[in-house]
């Protein structure tokens, strides 16, 4: 299997975010912590204008609602502009390439975020672009939902860097920026998958090789998983684009579904994670998304205020 190459030549005074293993563990605490202050004040009404007279200009191949609108959200809320193109609009890659593409954006905008397919997309528009390139989403990583959970978490328990992340679920883009997120961070993850479905090799071989010291286990037995887990994570069993794989996937997954059964045997204070959109009554049931252990609004609001910290810092 061909290694997927996960970011691009970095240029000078320029900085994107491809992927978390660019990060190092106190920038993340660093944008957390910012995070944090402005999400506070926000809840008081004095936003900053730091993002004044700023344009963020947001490419997306892919349907979005928390992605898109938190974006558009924290831009505006930080002073400054943002604005959308939806991918059979933009183009990208069809009416002309992906580099002409970036390097005329470039010249309108003031950072770029955008949500693709293909992973390779991130990281060809980042090597031709002049100012910062955001990865909203590609099959490979969703950096800004990990920046986003790791939040929550850090607001849900004091001692949250002792705790243990259990990923019931596909070894999909979610799942391995933040299996990197709480590697940066020291957080024990574990990620419980079918057979076949676990992290594939080439992302391991990096992780190994660039977190040594990181607590990673993957075990094909969700019970194993939940019974050690203070956060139990799940996400769809088949995202965007793996559509013709839904039937097989369901069959697969059938017993890795997060239901009351299998948020017993966590710790009792473990609380539930999910990026959202759900669909429920497959990956999770009503009562667990719906239950008091449930997190996930939260963690879904989180995601305006990790990116607002991340604009700021790119934007600085």
């Amino acid at each position: 299997m061909m290694k997927t190459k996960t970011r691009a030549a970095k240029t000078p005074a320029v900085r994107h975010v491809l992927d978390l293993f660019d990060f190092t563990a106190e920038e993340i605490e660093h944008l957390l912590e910012r995070a944090a202050k402005l999400k506070k004040a926000h809840h008081r009404q004095a936003d900053k204008p730091l993002l004044q007279r700023r344009v963020v200009g947001l490419i997306f191949e892919k349907p979005s609602l928390r992605t898109r609108v938190s974006f558009q959200a924290a831009v505006a809320q930080l002073g400054g502009t943002s604005l959308f193109m939806a991918g059979n609009e933009a183009g990208l890659g069809v009416r002309e390439t992906v580099a002409d593409f970036a390097r005329t954006l470039a010249n309108y905008v003031d950072a770029v975020v955008l949500r693709v397919f293909r992973h390779q997309t991130v990281v060809d528009f980042a090597a031709f672009s002049s100012v910062p390139v955001i990865n909203g989403l590609s099959d490979y990583s969703h950096p800004c939902q990990a920046l986003g959970d790791l939040l929550t978490m850090r607001q849900t328990f004091k001692d949250w860097h002792k705790r243990t992340v259990a990923f019931i679920g596909d070894g999909n883009n979610v799942a391995r920026s933040l299996a990197v997120g709480c590697g940066k961070l020291g957080i024990p993850f574990i990620l419980a998958a079918p057979d076949g479905y676990g992290f594939d090799e080439p992302f391991l071989e990096e992780f190994r090789e660039r977190l040594p010291d990181a607590r990673l286990e993957q075990t094909q037995d969700p019970k194993e998983a939940a019974a050690a887990g203070d956060f139990i994570y799940t996400d769809v069993w088949a995202s965007m684009g793996q559509e013709d794989e839904r039937e097989q996937r369901r069959k697969s997954f059938a017993s890795f579904q997060v239901n009351g059964n299998l948020l017993a045997l966590a710790p009792p204070d473990a609380r539930f994670m999910h990026c959202l959109p759900a669909h429920r009554g497959e990956e999770v049931t009503d009562d667990v998304v719906d239950s008091e252990r449930s997190i996930v609004f939260a963690q879904a609001g989180n995601r305006m205020h990790a990116q607002k910290a991340l604009l700021a810092w790119l934007l600085r």
